[in-house]
């Protein structure tokens, strides 16, 4: 029998770009980050950061990042 049951939605944003110093979180320019997606779940979102950021590990100032963007749409959640 199907679960009829919704799944909460839980929408992550993948993204990275190279920054300007190995220690900060300012990138070197904003108009060429590069935008991954945005995905249903962690467990996805997770797997997109990780081929992105091991497919970039010859640039050590390139930086990929997972937005819990469920967090910022309903902030009173966790």
């Amino acid at each position: 029998m199907a679960d009829s049951t919704p799944h909460k939605q839980l929408p992550h944003l993948v993204f990275g770009g190279e920054l300007t110093h190995l220690d900060g979180v300012e990138f070197r320019d904003l108009s060429k980050l590069d935008i991954v997606g945005i995905f249903p779940n962690y467990a996805s979102a997770h797997a997109a950061w990780k081929a992105k950021a091991q497919a970039s590990v010859d640039n050590a100032h390139m930086r990929y990042f997972v937005v819990h963007l469920h967090r910022m749409l309903d902030p009173s959640k966790p």
